[in-house]
């Protein structure tokens, strides 16, 4: 019988592979090879006498078998989880490790606030996967990480996400960019310039694209790039103007090497995001834990680390849903 035989670790690899619809996934995501995790899931099927995945093309698919058996691995790997963690509680600590996810942008403050976390939890282990917005929402979907930060959410994710801080935006170019002369500078103007933009899959790129087009205008790209620091080093140097997040540029525009295009309303307030898969039930403690600590102190810390609005004295802030 399966209870006398397989072990959670095989119910686990199964678990990955079916969740993951391929084995080459599993393996990277339980840091194990191919061979290993197909001996483990071989190892199953023999106890039951029935195959559970089928090859395909681009990966394996479920029989009818593995369906049944995935619905209960689902339940009984939740409940291991469930029990683990709620004894450490009980236990007075907190143990294991909080995977977290985050955008790009993040890298100027979270890992000073992941600080802060784990010295009020000390057994906690931290674990962070930085990418772009779309990298960050697969790998909560495929269930790689159990939280994420990011400034905005796609829907599917809203039900779950919480607000923990605020996230000002806007047009930048270097003091002698000759968008500094126009005095009302406008946005059907600005639609006329070659923007520095993000990669596609970046949530600043897909945010800059939307306020073009809700302005009646479209996005007109001048160069492209992977990060938010070369697009910064680029605008500097005069290459054109930058839709960036302010935090990234404070010392740049204390120091004059950046400046806010003259545009009404153009510092924008947005806001920065904690989010958790809705499939996974329940979340973690460490990660309750993590997305309490930041409602309640992310704001706070994220000011005191970067004291951005030190840089933008007299500055309406311009709100965006």
């Amino acid at each position: 019988m399966l209870s006398r035989i397989a072990t959670l670790k095989q119910l686990y690899a199964f678990h990955t592979v079916a969740r993951l619809g391929s084995i080459s996934q599993a393996a990277q995501v339980l840091h194990l090879t191919q061979s290993a995790i197909s001996i483990q899931i071989g190892a199953i099927e023999e106890t039951l006498g029935t195959p559970l995945v089928m090859r395909t093309g681009r990966g394996v698919r479920l029989t009818e078998a593995g369906v049944m058996l995935q619905d209960y691995a689902e339940r009984v790997i939740a409940l291991w989880n469930e029990m683990g963690e709620n004894m450490d509680t009980y236990a007075g600590a907190f143990l294991g490790t909080l995977r977290v996810g985050a955008v790009a942008t993040t890298e100027y403050w979270l890992p000073s606030l992941l600080v802060a976390y784990a010295n009020e939890n000390p057994k906690a282990k931290v674990k962070l996967h930085v990418g772009n917005r779309d990298e960050i929402v697969r790998s909560l979907e495929s269930q790689e990480v159990d939280v994420a930060v990011m400034g905005d959410p796609p829907d599917s994710l809203k039900p779950t996400a919480t607000r923990f801080a605020k996230n000002l935006m806007g047009f930048l170019a270097a003091p002698g960019h000759s968008l500094m002369a126009e005095s009302k500078l406008t946005m059907a103007r600005l639609a006329k310039e070659p923007m520095l933009v993000r990669e596609r899959g970046s949530g600043s790129r897909a945010t800059l694209t939307r306020l073009f087009r809700e302005a009646g205008h479209t996005l007109r790209i001048g160069s492209e790039f992977a990060s938010n620091e070369a697009i910064k080093q680029m605008c500097m140097a005069g290459f054109g103007p930058a839709y960036l997040p302010l935090h990234t540029c404070v010392l740049e525009m204390k120091a004059g090497l950046l400046t806010l295009l003259p545009m009404q309303g153009n510092v924008i307030e947005r806001d920065w995001f904690v989010v958790h898969s809705p499939a996974i039930k329940p979340l973690p403690q460490m990660a309750v834990a993590f997305e309490r600590f930041l409602k309640l102190n992310g704001q706070g810390k994220i000011d005191q680390m970067l004291a951005l609005r030190e840089a933008l004295p007299g500055i309406a802030l311009k709100r965006k849903k």
